[in-house]
């Protein structure tokens, strides 16, 4: 099988309810977009002939050609600009950062001009343009490829900022996100890349602006997101083992935030613990803490628990990275304090 034939296969199983890679959901929802509309054009550094840095977009470029998946200079500031500018004229770039890290050279492009395009244009002129990124650690690729900084771009208004968990979600969240006419972001972390999962037979487009309860429950809410989220459902998992009934919300949309769905678990259970491989300071944690101690105050019966990265810089060596980084024990622990355990 060509590369191009393994494109073609991912699009036309990925809605048969066969078991498919995380990696493979987002190659169907980038075969499905470019199929359906000429505008689409996916653009980065690595993404055509060599297909993309965690072969997200292998065998695209000998399916839909040079014009439509374009290999860019590594400028992140460049290609972004390019991406904005394209939207601008009516195309719907889908433009990859390699990794989040990396689009810190973006940053003026990101937030100073498709984040505030139609807000100074009096809603004149808007950016349809999605912005995909690996985000995350846990794969050796030290400091500078490892960072979770989606908190950063959720603090931004004029974005839209996603970060799917599920297969189905990366399937189905980039069809939304095209049809924004505002920028969206995607944060998709390196370590689900490999994850496999089922679509429903019913699947479709994901509401993103709302978030998911993955596992209903009675005696705590947990709240994550991203790569956070299988962590957080084996942690559910181990609790209910000891008679511990824990909810799960999958945030998925980091900005706008879903506080219908996170106030109305913690009202039900009366207990919350944020998992979020962000630093504890200033870090989505930290947004959803305040949020629910502002507006959950009185339905709280122990103080909000957060697991969080540790602060320093993502370390190489294997073991460090992975006592960096939130981990199921913590996830657990955390959850029986909230319980007086």
């Amino acid at each position: 099988m060509t590369a191009a034939d393994a494109a073609g296969t991912a699009s036309q199983t990925a809605g048969e309810g066969e078991e498919i890679t995380f990696r493979d959901a987002i190659k169907a929802a980038l075969c499905d977009a470019l199929e359906a509309d000429p505008r689409v054009v996916l653009m980065g550094e690595d993404v055509g002939r060599y297909g993309g840095c965690y072969a997200v977009s292998k065998g695209l470029w000998d399916r839909f050609g040079e014009d439509r998946i374009i290999d860019t200079p590594l400028s992140e500031n460049g290609f972004t600009g390019a991406g904005i500018g394209a939207a601008i004229g009516g195309m719907r770039p889908i433009v990859e950062i390699m990794t989040v890290n990396f689009s810190l050279l973006a940053l003026d492009q990101i937030v100073n001009n498709a984040a505030t395009l139609r807000h100074m244009s009096g809603g004149q002129v808007g950016v349809p343009v999605v912005i995909r990124m690996a985000t995350g650690a846990g794969r050796q690729l030290a400091a500078q490829h490892s960072h979770s900084l989606e908190g950063w771009y959720a603090h931004v208004p004029g974005l839209k900022v996603l970060a799917p968990g599920t297969v189905e979600d990366a399937r189905h969240m980039l069809a939304p996100a095209l049809a924004d006419p505002d920028p969206v972001v995607i944060f998709e972390h390196v370590m689900l890349y490999n994850m496999k999962g089922r679509l429903a037979a019913d699947a479709g487009p994901v509401d993103i602006s709302r978030a998911a309860v993955r596992r209903a429950g009675r005696d705590v809410t947990l709240i994550a997101y991203g790569g956070t989220l299988p962590k957080t459902l084996e942690a559910a998992a181990r609790l209910s083992a000891e008679g511990v009934d824990a909810e799960v919300v999958d945030l998925r949309v980091l900005r706008p935030l879903d506080d219908e769905t996170i106030l109305g678990s913690v009202a039900r259970t009366r207990r919350a613990v944020v998992v979020d491989e962000n630093w504890k300071t200033g870090g989505m944690g930290a947004e959803l803490s305040a949020r629910i101690a502002e507006r959950a105050f009185w339905d709280l019966d122990a103080p909000v628990e957060r697991v969080a990265a540790v602060e320093v810089p993502i370390p190489y060596p294997a073991h460090l990275e992975q006592a960096a980084l939130p981990q199921v024990d913590g996830i657990v622990a955390a959850a029986r304090r909230t319980l007086g355990r």
